[in-house]
C-alpha cells in the first residue's frame, strides 16, 4: 500500500520532457538578464541627468556671481561719481557771487573818480551779502568768536594781548573768521585773546 504513491510521483516525473524543462531555465535566465540591462540603463540615465543639473545649477551660480560683480562695480562707480561731484551745487552758487563782483569791479572802473569809490564799496558789500546768504544755503555758517569766550574747538589763538574792557580768557579780537558746515568745523576762527586789564 504504501509503495504505490511513490510510484506514482516517479512516473510524473518521467513524464516531464527535459527539453521543456531547459526551456523553461533558459527563459528565466534570460529575463534576468534583461532586467539587469534595463537596470544598468536605468542608472546610465540617471548619472547622465544628474550631471546635466550639477552642471545647469554651476552655470547659474557663476551668472549669479558675475551679475553681482557688475552690480558693485557699477555701485562703486555712482558713489565715486557722487563723492566727486557732490560740491556742483555750491560751486554753481560761488560762480554766480564771482559774476556779480566782477560787474562790481567793472562799474567801478568805468564810473568816475568820486563815484569809483562809493560804487565799489556798495557793490562789494552787495557781493558779501550774497555770499553769505549761499554759505547759508548749504548750511555753512561763521562761528561766534568775538566776545566768545575762547574755545580751541572753534577757535585758533595766534596771538594774546592785554585789554582794559575784556576779561581775560575772552577772545579780544578775530584776524579771519571760522566757518563750520553743520556741526563740522570747516576751519576755526583765528582770533587774539584778552589777557585782561594788566593790572596784576
Amino acid at each position: 500500500m504504501n509503495e504505490q504513491p511513490n510510484e506514482e510521483l516517479q512516473s510524473e516525473d518521467e513524464q516531464l520532457d527535459p527539453q521543456e524543462t531547459v526551456s523553461f531555465k533558459g527563459e528565466a535566465a534570460a529575463n534576468d538578464e534583461a532586467f539587469a540591462e534595463a537596470g544598468e540603463e536605468t542608472r546610465d540615465e540617471e548619472m547622465t541627468r544628474l550631471r546635466g543639473e550639477v552642471e545647469e545649477a554651476s552655470k547659474r551660480v557663476l551668472q549669479a556671481q558675475a551679475e553681482a560683480e557688475n552690480f558693485r562695480k557699477r555701485l562703486r562707480r555712482d558713489t565715486e561719481a557722487q563723492l566727486k561731484f557732490a560740491g556742483m551745487p555750491l560751486v554753481t552758487d560761488i560762480l554766480q557771487v564771482r559774476d556779480n563782483l566782477l560787474r562790481a569791479i567793472d562799474a567801478a572802473t568805468t564810473a568816475g573818480e568820486g563815484e569809483s569809490t562809493a560804487g565799489l564799496v556798495e557793490g562789494v558789500s552787495m557781493v558779501r551779502k550774497q555770499l553769505d546768504d549761499v554759505l547759508a544755503k548749504h548750511a555753512i555758517k561763521e562761528i561766534p568768536a568775538e566776545g566768545e569766550l575762547f574755545d580751541p574747538n572753534f577757535h585758533e589763538a595766534i596771538s594774546q594781548m592785554p585789554h582794559p574792557e575784556i576779561a581775560s580768557g575772552m577772545v579780544a579780537h578775530v584776524a579771519t573768521p571760522g566757518f563750520q558746515m553743520h556741526d563740522r568745523v570747516v576751519r576755526p576762527a583765528q582770533v587774539v585773546v584778552s589777557t585782561g586789564d594788566g593790572s596784576e
